[in-house]
């Protein structure tokens, strides 16, 4: 049996890989057979050490489902060091009748859920597939970092760029408050990181950080996700379980993906946003709680109320405090600290010896669009350092999708027609064009890297003094002529030196 789930044939490599570690071998068998028909590669273990081997022997482990109780090492040791080395890896836990409470320590430890035993296959099933959707979602969002003194930045988010500061600046002033914040941005920007942030720098940090991803959980299963159900509430609702309100109760809920919710669920969390209490599903009894609620959305949610699909009290009733992370293309300065900061992690990681980027190459790399965003520049890199040959990586080794960056970017600026520009007296700080003779500033560097980076500047000057003078001035309008935020046009007339225009 272990030698048919642990095969590594070609045929197996698509299948998502799901480590099983239980001390009971008809358990074993039981749900590996469950999980292969599902389409699944069921790696086995019997214990919480054979286990960890499994994660570090195999590669894209999707989740990972374990007994409470094995010997050596025990379902909560193994949840620690997943954790601690593994976090993107979904942990579920199997306990026996009586053991609830410390399958509900489990899920405010970092378990992603637990199953209760007797259980029906139906459940295995569900909790397994919402995990692998919660799996698939987190990978596309950015790891945390540890940022260093030359790369900047704070909570897990390396740069330096002005949009960056104010986002720290906003951290630091309302973590230790208990009020509701929503987080906006693109898929790939680091919405996850600015909610722990919140978390690890207020008072209830010691309390629980549960999280949940509205994106991964059917809308059927909502209600119950939120606010737990009691025995009998439904079908194969076996024993009663704790929501994750319940389960943030001291902490911070993160509820990501909050464009998600359906309508009629909207009005339900709004009233425990009011009141601080529930009923379970099939419950009477109201319980009452103290979460700290925090939200993400890659959604305009404005255009979902005007739209009818969020309603607006609640809408306003989430923003109370407003952050928005800006993408990556709003922050190109930022990309040269990144990419040192992934040389470095994929160095150790992959066991390469890369020094760093050539002009050329940071060029193209500063030049692209990111419409991924922070991981799109990290697959990006990893998948580059994997097949780099030498020290240096040169614009050769980029994939073939930044071979054109920054002739695009130059094709771009010049399809937008002329440019009407006051003279260089009345605006400070104008770059020479690109190509020019111009000397650089002392102390400035006159690589093509750099040449690349005056030259972005230039171009985002000159269409941002273009937008000011086509709408008269309004920064709202501006901004949307632009498709960037208010805000983010407001930081960049700042940086340019043109807020006298507002």
């Amino acid at each position: 049996m272990a030698q048919r789930f642990g095969c590594d044939s070609v045929a197996r490599v698509a299948r998502p890989r799901i480590v099983l570690a239980d001390d009971e071998l008809n358990l074993r068998k039981v749900l590996g057979a469950i999980l292969t028909r599902d389409g699944y590669e069921v790696l086995e273990a019997r214990d919480g050490e054979e286990a960890l081997g499994l994660v570090a022997r195999h590669d894209n482990i999707a989740a990972a489902i374990t007994d409470l109780r094995m010997p050596r090492l025990d379902g909560m040791g193994f949840l620690r060091r997943m954790v601690a080395d593994h976090a993107e890896v979904p942990v579920i836990m199997i306990t026996a009748h009586g053991s609830v409470d410390s399958a509900v320590e489990a899920v405010k430890i970092g378990a992603f859920d637990y199953i209760e035993k007797p259980f029906e296959q139906s459940q295995i099933q569900q909790v397994v597939a919402k995990a692998l959707k919660q799996h698939e979602l987190d990978k596309r969002a950015p790891r945390p970092a540890q940022p260093t003194a030359s790369s900047g930045g704070r909570y897990g988010l390396i740069g330096r760029s002005p949009v960056l500061e104010q986002v720290f600046s906003m951290i630091e002033k309302v973590a230790d408050t208990p009020s509701t914040v929503l987080i906006s941005g693109e898929s790939g920007t680091g919405k996850e990181l600015i909610a722990r942030a919140l978390h690890n720098n207020s008072s209830r940090k010691a309390g629980p950080f549960i999280k949940i991803n509205c994106a991964a959980i059917p809308k059927t299963l909502m209600e119950s996700e939120l606010f737990g159900y009691e025995k009998g509430a439904f079908t194969g609702a076996v024993a009663s379980k704790p929501g994750r309100f319940e389960l943030a109760d001291g902490g911070t809920l993160f509820l990501d993906e909050i464009g998600e919710i359906p309508v009629e669920m909207q009005v339900k969390l709004l009233r425990v946003l009011q009141e601080s209490e529930f009923e379970r599903v099939g419950g009477i009894k109201t319980i009452k709680v103290d979460v700290r609620l925090v939200t993400a959305t890659n959604r305009d949610l404005q255009k979902e109320v005007a739209g009818g699909a969020f309603r607006e009290d609640l809408f306003y009733r989430l923003n109370v405090v407003p952050v928005h992370l800006p993408p990556l293309r709003e922050r190109r300065g930022d990309i040269p600290l990144l990419v040192d900061h992934f040389i470095a992690r994929f160095n150790e990681r992959l066991k390469k010896q890369i020094a760093g980027v050539d002009d050329e190459a940071m060029a193209r790399l500063t030049a692209h669009s990111w419409p991924g965003n922070i991981r799109e520049l990290e697959n990006v890199l990893e998948r580059t350092i994997l097949f780099c040959e030498g020290p240096t990586i040169r614009a050769a080794d980029l994939p073939p999708e930044l071979s054109g960056a920054v002739v695009q970017a130059a094709a771009a600026a010049a399809a937008s027609g002329p440019l009407v520009v006051p003279a260089a007296s009345t605006i400070p700080n104008v770059t020479p064009p690109f190509g020019t003779t111009a000397p650089a500033p002392e102390g400035r560097a006159s690589s093509l890297k750099e040449l690349v980076r005056q030259e972005t500047e230039r171009v985002e000057r000159e269409l941002i003094v273009r937008a000011l003078e086509e709408t008269g001035g309004n920064v709202t309008q501006a901004a949307r002529k632009l498709k960037i935020s208010r805000k983010s046009l407001q930081n960049k007339m700042k940086e340019f030196g043109l807020r006298d225009r507002e």
